[in-house]
């Protein structure tokens, strides 16, 4: 095909969408399940409704073809372990009961039996279950909700294309199940898995699809000569199958590098890449390795994870490079548009001028139309919408919104002493347990209890005008009151207020910074029903007034118990919201970190005695690519310790992580000098203990003794159990007792059973302890 024709032949689509619906039905419908409100055939109509309007939407938004697929109850890696029949051992008796129950325990696990592990999707906030196998693995092909949501698509009238999880990234994305020895290789298993995805795309192929894309995100990552032989064996065997559709062959979040080649040659007819950020780096690639002659490429061009209104012309040079370079081009977002919210026009609070320059997965599925009838119909044919698209990002360079002089100035005399603690830790745990006096194995909670309907109703009635400020912050004070004395009840040695005054951890402090724009609508799934609203960094950041000492100062007021002041880091402030584009992301984080230090250093002269700065997104982060670590971490450790670094040697600093792997980052973990951190450890049965061994980890630390995203309440004897493991790897004068997470998604009936038991199994093993 010439590239004249196949600039012709250009068409528009996307990966995925979107789950939650405009109002978040999504997560009402599961809810309401959960809790026995809404019965199995009422969530399966309220999910099929969510479906038909996505398809709807993206149909008449002008895109030509739909995924199908992508839509999940709960996470799609799930749906992926569900399709392959890699049903844990423990889960198997619920899912021969009832598939609908049994698939939510293993999101969430119940009264009998734990959940997956679950940990963050690449480098995103999306949380992913993880599948457990081993050597005994037996796969079983269950295509039934594939083939389901193809049908209704088609049904539709429209043109769909199924989106899986391959293969490869399926096997490397797993774990060894419980009781698998930690060295065995999950990908040893990939001739078993094969024939399985054989299988379910002939049944694919069998109800009416052309094409079926497999997505393989992990290859984007540094891979071995044998795993990337393993993707080249995976592609040539399902390439060689006669009862198959069309193959689109899936990659996003960074450059291919090694894998691109393998890829391109493989049997199979296109292939999907991301050519935003870093990922740009697939254009030189890709010419470098020939081209794909004779197959389709689609290419993402509009950045599926940023909000940002997209450079049309910029993505139209690269779209009319790419032209030469396949037989056809069509044009996509760079990934899934599940990492963004649904639709800007829906923020009608947000000044105008700002407002456009903001792209969520509405605009975005405009934009790539747009793109793709320039495309193929030529520049005059949208000469509309790249004049508007001109005027607006000329709009946002030029505007005074985002930069502010003095921050800058700020910044800029920043030196490397004042990202640094002026005492050692060996002379600040002397000061710091004279100062607290606790006992051997403290116990404390991570910082936010029970989000109560109560709470969510009063923050309503405060948005609505049906309460005044005086009575919403009375109602906050009371709810404070009940968390203070229930731990002193309870036995917690160091106390939180709770977080009642708190929406999100990340919103609460973008909504009193300068540089943040809060949405009211911009829900984005997070794990499961969770939705959080991530702030839109528009502009620099500073401080101008205290955002957290009034509450902590009341909680501490009412216990002689050290209460805990609690931040959310300058990474993870980042991490979790959309970050501005225009200046490099370590310049961002210098100027969350000073407005950060000025409150750490309000909480001190208040007279907090613990002050805790979460970072769960150090890991979450961290780039793809081994060789673009180093100058992250550079910047994200000096962000967290400009932030902690003014306090006396007697202030003791917290940081907490939750929910990643973080072998990767231990040394990173080290640097940030923190003088105590509290880690996710219960799901991955204290793993990071035994990692913080290795590395020699010379601090105090709380490897989490109980799974807060599970409902089941662990027992004292089992928190006690996970404690002996921890005490293997971690000294008892050096180990907290913890929760893996904050506590605002749990109950309060469930919150008093576990918290009670945690601090039953600490007085248990001090006891031990002691008569050893």
């Amino acid at each position: 095909m010439t590239t004249k024709s196949a600039a012709a032949a250009a068409r528009s689509t996307v990966y995925g969408y979107p789950r939650q619906g405009q109002g978040r039905e999504l997560k009402k419908a599961v809810e309401g399940y959960w809790k026995g409100r809404v019965d199995a055939d009422g969530l399966r109509a309220a999910a099929a409704a969510l479906r038909t309007a996505n398809w709807r939407a993206l149909a008449g938004a002008g895109i030509d073809e739909v995924p199908t697929g992508d839509f999940s109850y709960y996470d799609h890696v799930l749906d992926t372990t569900v399709m392959v029949g890699a049903i844990p051992e423990r889960h198997r008796a619920a899912v021969a009961a009832d598939a609908l129950d049994g698939y939510f325990a293993m999101a969430r696990g119940n009264r009998e039996v734990a959940p997956l592990e679950m940990t963050k999707w690449f480098d995103t906030n999306y949380h992913y279950l993880v599948p457990e196998l081993g050597p005994g693995t037996v796969f079983t092909a269950d295509s039934g909700k594939q083939v389901d949501e193809l049908k209704e698509a088609l049904a539709l009238g429209l043109t769909a294309r199924p989106v899986l999880v391959g293969p490869v990234t399926y096997l490397l994305l797993a774990k060894p199940a419980p009781g698998v020895p930690a060295d065995f290789q999950p990908l040893t298993l990939l001739d078993r898995l094969l024939p399985v995805y054989a299988e379910v795309l002939a049944d694919l192929r069998a109800a009416g699809a052309e094409w079926v894309q497999l997505d393989e995100p992990a290859l984007v990552q540094d891979r071995t000569p044998a795993e990337l032989n393993a993707a080249a064996r995976a592609y040539r065997d399902l390439g060689a199958l006669t009862a198959r559709p069309k193959l689109l062959a899936a990659s996003y979040f960074d450059r291919l590098g090694g894998a691109l080649p393998v890829l391109a040659k493989a049997p199979v007819e296109g292939l999907a890449l991301d050519f935003t950020g870093s990922a740009a780096a697939n254009l030189g690639d890709l010419a470098a390795a020939g081209g794909l002659p004779g197959k389709r490429l689609v290419a993402g061009v509009v950045n599926g994870r940023n909000i940002w209104v997209n450079d049309l012309e910029k993505s139209l040079a690269t779209l009319g490079t790419l032209l030469g370079l396949a037989d056809r081009v069509d044009v996509a977002a760079s990934c899934s548009l599940l990492h963004v919210p649904l639709d800007a026009a829906a923020e009608t609070d947000v000044d105008p001028e700002i407002l456009g320059w903001l792209s969520f997965a509405r605009q975005k599925t405009d934009e790539i139309v747009t793109l793709a009838r320039g495309l193929g119909r030529g520049t005059p044919a949208i000469s509309g919408e790249l004049a508007a698209n001109r005027a607006v990002l000329a709009s946002r360079a030029a505007s005074p919104v985002t930069r502010d002089p003095a921050v800058r100035a700020r910044t800029g005399a920043v030196t490397a002493a004042d990202a640094r603690r002026s005492a050692p830790y060996g002379e600040r745990t002397v000061a710091q347990r004279t100062r607290l006096g606790l006992p051997l194995l403290p116990t404390t909670t991570i910082g936010s209890f029970p989000q109560t309907d109560e709470l969510r109703a009063a923050r309503a009635d405060l948005r609505s005008g049906h309460i005044d400020t005086a009575g919403y912050e009375e109602r906050v004070r009371s709810e404070i009151q009940e968390v203070i004395a229930f731990q002193e009840k309870t036995g917690v040695d160091v106390l939180v207020h709770g977080e009642p005054e708190r929406n999100d951890m990340v919103q609460y402090f973008a909504e009193q910074l300068t540089g943040y724009l809060a949405t009211r609508h911009g829900w984005v799934q997070s794990y499961g029903t969770r939705y959080v609203r991530p702030p839109v960094l528009v502009g620099d950041v500073s401080r101008p007034a205290p955002m957290t000492v009034r509450w902590t100062s009341y909680a501490q007021s009412l216990t002689g118990k050290p209460v805990k002041g609690m931040l959310t880091g300058p990474v993870t402030m980042l991490a979790w919201s959309f970050v501005r584009d225009d200046q490099p992301l370590g310049e961002t984080a210098r100027q969350v970190a000073l407005a950060l230090r000025d409150e750490v250093d309000d909480l001190e002269a208040a007279g907090t005695r613990v002050i805790q700065v979460d970072e769960p997104a150090l890991r979450e982060t961290l780039p793809l690519r081994t060789a673009d670590r180093a100058g992250y971490l550079a910047w994200a450790t000096e962000a967290f310790r400009l932030t902690t670094s003014g306090v006396a040697a007697d202030t003791q600093i917290h940081t907490h992580m939750c929910y990643a792997e973080f072998g990767d980052v231990v040394e990173a973990i080290d640097d940030l000098d923190a003088d105590v951190i509290s880690l996710e450890a219960a799901r991955s049965h204290m793993q990071i203990a035994g990692e913080l061994a290795v590395h020699g980890y010379p601090r105090e630390a709380g490897p989490g003794v109980w799974d807060i995203h599970s409902p089941r309440v662990p027992s004292a004897d089992e928190a006690a159990g996970l404690l002996r493991t921890g005490l293997k790897a971690i000294p008892a004068e050096r180990l907290w007792v913890n929760p893996d997470c904050g506590l605002k998604t749990r109950g309060w009936a469930e919150t008093r059973a576990s918290l009670e038991n945690l601090v039953a199994a600490a007085r248990t093993v001090r006891g031990e302890l002691s008569s050893s």
